[in-house]
């Protein structure tokens, strides 16, 4: 009987411990089976993630392109080519004295070895050429192109830049920099470390430490930041633990550590959370991962632990401290010597300033904003191939940021600072190939290129005069032509009963002048007087053709460009010049991949506005404004090519333009205020410095290209004061552009014998 309870005690100590271990096992393995299914399902689309990816243009390296070495850097650095002591694989680049040696891995030169060479201040940001392109065992080239390299890509769940990359692209010394400062036995632990929490509490408590030592595992890390909340509790840290274990179950250690380093936040720059190692020294040191240095390593790394605190942008103090610590912990780790640490904790800490600028932020957001408009079905899944020339871009953020230097310089004394716009297109196709919104994207990110609505002032006269050329020409009158004579002098006009007199930019009047000097000059009262013989009905008209900015109102001061219009619509207005009176829809798309095939892309189609001697007339009288009036500037600043322009200030000086092209280049620079107060400069003192500084560097090494003249265009020695025919004794004689049937028909009398 004894024996008998005996056992019943024990079995009833068995099923009661049994029972809540079978529930216990029953709950760990709904949990582990639960977790094991979640996990899948949002490892699986972590993995195959593709997020659309933003493309420029093909690059291409002309021999004469004003571009320097540490340019070309960058941009090899961009396509993720590797520097290497010696070039001998696709893919790799090694750096000379004033040379520079790579082997495309696509292109039209694929596989072979290139060889540039570089004249000019090679080692720095200043102006250099390109000298020579040889290909080792071939002949000398004029150019090379390369594949189109990757701008960014577009993450839908928010602002953010990443740039995923396979493990086996990340160098060893980056990975080694993340595991030494955040889990130096990743490759030991379940997914969970005891030691190193142990460790970390410890140290945390009882050593000097100038940070606080993290406990958590990169798989922990990971399960964290994906599919828990942000609380502090003993439940989600149990979660967090087990869920751990179940990742590392359901993921090999390299696809788990793969994902952290292209996942892992590293602060932000701008309005833009940046995500990823290979992002990051993209931003921090506008290299490619493959490239960045022992020091630019355990910077990266260091920044993890606390990206606002440790950002070597805001805070590099605290950057460069942290980094040595990184790089003690990789000494301490067997991952490089003492030596090689010490070394690497002497470097100075170099951040590429202007890397996120260089990224284009506001054409992005520009293609961004098409994607949503025009292409919402597929906006997430494709590849987007843009017309943005990477270089061209890179130029024109340079002449930016020098302009609005010397803007600030100027206008300290007013406390000013002003913004800037510049949109540069390929006039003959309407494709957008640089886009500067601001003076810094970090600081603001409107676009003012495509969303600031700002009077055009004086930019608009030549529509004025397009249209009074366009109606004489309806009427076969031969009374409006480049040399016609008007009489600029103080008036005074009646508009609804009350009197409206206007005058000229520093109360400058010549008295009779021709049109086309009345255009190069930037008279107003002359352009008043053409709009008021034209009809400004018919201005109006003209205006509403092009379809761009609000509807001007048929009032005299229509002349002066009193609507509002963006910068992208003033350069697509422009493009009518060059183009014969035919105005070409701007894009910046020129292509769209999704899922290996082509998606039609929704272009306007081109316009016709005006007649192509009539527009030749105009593009003819504003290579005046270069070459004698508000736009000379540009020669004397050392600008040769044949082109054609218009400078722009509006009233009370809010605003400040200036408009120029040539047959392949047309570049609109705005300079004006956000609060829409007086910058207090015109065109030709605030926006023209800066179409100079980028139209010189974007066209060196070109040839000179004239207009074309189209059928029915004469010239005619002119005397320049009378616009009569010149003769033997007119002391200025100017070859006139006519139409055919309107040159003048009598001799000039100012300058005769009698």
């Amino acid at each position: 009987m004894l024996r008998l309870n005996r056992r019943s005690w024990k079995l009833y100590v068995l099923v009661a411990l049994g029972g809540p271990l079978l529930v216990l096992s029953a709950i760990l393995g709904y949990y582990y089976v639960s977790f094991s299914r979640m996990i899948d399902a949002r490892m699986h689309g972590e993995l195959q993630r593709v997020d659309p990816r933003v493309f420029a243009r093909p690059f291409q390296l002309r021999r004469g392109q004003s571009t320097s070495q540490l340019e070309l850097i960058e941009r090899l650095n961009e396509l993720g080519y590797s520097h290497r002591a010696r070039a001998e694989q696709p893919g790799e680049f090694t750096i000379g004295r004033d040379t520079l040696v790579f082997i495309p891995r696509d292109g039209d030169r694929s596989g072979n070895t290139v060889r540039i060479v570089f004249t000019g201040r090679t080692k720095s940001r200043e102006p250099a050429t390109v000298g020579k392109i040889e290909i080792i065992g071939g002949k000398p080239a004029q150019s090379v192109t390369l594949a189109p390299p990757l701008i960014t890509a577009l993450v839908t769940s928010g602002r953010e830049k990443r740039r995923d990359v396979p493990l086996q692209v990340i160098p060893h010394q980056m990975v080694n920099a993340v595991l030494a400062i955040e889990d130096r036995r990743f490759y030991d632990h379940p997914g969970v470390d005891p030691i190193g929490t142990v460790r970390a509490v410890y140290t945390n408590l009882f050593e000097d430490k100038p940070y606080l030592v993290g406990g958590s595992t990169l798989t922990q890390q990971i399960v964290k930041n994906t599919f828990l909340t942000p609380e502090k509790s003993l439940r989600r840290k149990t979660l967090e633990w087990f869920m751990s274990v179940v990742l590392e179950r359901q993921l090999s250690k390299d696809q788990i550590l793969e994902l952290y380093l292209n996942d892992v936040s590293l602060g932000q720059r701008g309005s833009f959370a940046i995500h990823g190692v290979a992002e990051a020294a993209r931003l921090f040191f506008a290299k490619d991962i493959s490239n960045v240095s022992l020091s630019e390593a355990a910077t990266i790394a260091g920044v993890i632990q606390s990206p606002s605190r440790l950002s070597p942008f805001n805070h590099p103090e605290r950057a460069r401290e942290r980094r040595n610590v990184v790089l003690q912990s990789m000494a301490a780790a067997g991952f490089i010597s003492a030596e090689a640490a010490g070394r690497a904790t002497k470097e100075p800490l170099r951040m590429a300033a202007r890397a996120l600028d260089s990224e284009a932020p506001y054409f992005v957001d520009h293609v961004s904003k098409q994607l949503q408009e025009k292409y919402r079905s597929v906006a997430t899944t494709v590849d987007v191939y843009t017309t943005l020339d990477l270089h061209l871009q890179r130029l024109a953020q340079d002449a930016v940021r020098a302009g609005v230097a010397r803007l600030d310089e100027t206008l300290k004394r007013r406390r000013r600072r002003p913004q800037v716009a510049l949109i540069a297109i390929d006039p003959r196709n309407g494709e957008v190939l640089a886009l500067v919104g601001g003076r810094s994207y970090n600081q603001s990110q409107y676009n003012r290129a495509t969303d600031a609505r700002r009077q055009p002032g004086s930019v608009f006269k030549p529509f004025v005069y397009l249209a009074a050329f366009e109606r004489a020409h309806e009427e076969g009158r031969t009374d409006f032509t480049p040399a016609t004579i008007v009489t600029d002098e103080p008036t005074t006009w009646v508009v609804n009963d009350e009197e409206w007199s206007p005058g000229n930019y520093e109360g400058q009047y010549d008295g009779p002048i021709t049109l086309r000097r009345a255009l190069a000059l930037s008279r107003n009262i002359a352009a008043i007087k053409v709009a008021e013989a034209t009809g400004y009905g018919e201005v109006a008209s003209l205006w509403r053709r092009i379809g761009a900015g609000t509807p001007p109102r048929a009032y005299p001061s229509i002349a002066l460009g009193v609507f509002e219009v963006t910068p992208l619509e003033v350069a697509q207005a422009y493009t009518a010049f060059p183009n014969g009176g035919t105005i070409k829809p701007l894009r910046s798309i020129s292509r769209l991949v999704s899922a290996g095939r082509d998606i039609p892309l929704q272009t306007g189609a081109p316009r016709t506005i005006a007649r192509p001697e009539t527009t030749f007339l105009l593009t003819s009288m504003m290579r005046s404004v270069m070459n004698e009036g508000t736009g000379a500037g540009a020669r004397s600043a050392g600008f040769r090519l044949d082109a054609a322009g218009k400078s722009g200030t509006t009233n009370d000086l809010r605003d400040a333009w200036f408009v120029g092209f040539t047959p392949e280049l047309l570049t609109v620079v705005w300079v004006g205020m956000d609060d829409n107060q007086p910058v207090g400069l015109s065109g030709t003192q605030a926006a023209l410095p800066i179409w100079t500084s980028f139209m010189a560097r974007a066209l060196a090494g070109r040839a000179s290209t004239s207009f074309e003249s189209p059928e029915g265009i004469t010239l005619v020695d002119i005397d320049r004061d009378t616009g009569q025919l010149a003769g033997p004794l007119c002391p200025r004689i100017f070859p006139e552009t006519f139409i055919a049937g309107t040159e003048p028909t009598s001799a000039c009398l100012l300058h005769s014998w009698w």
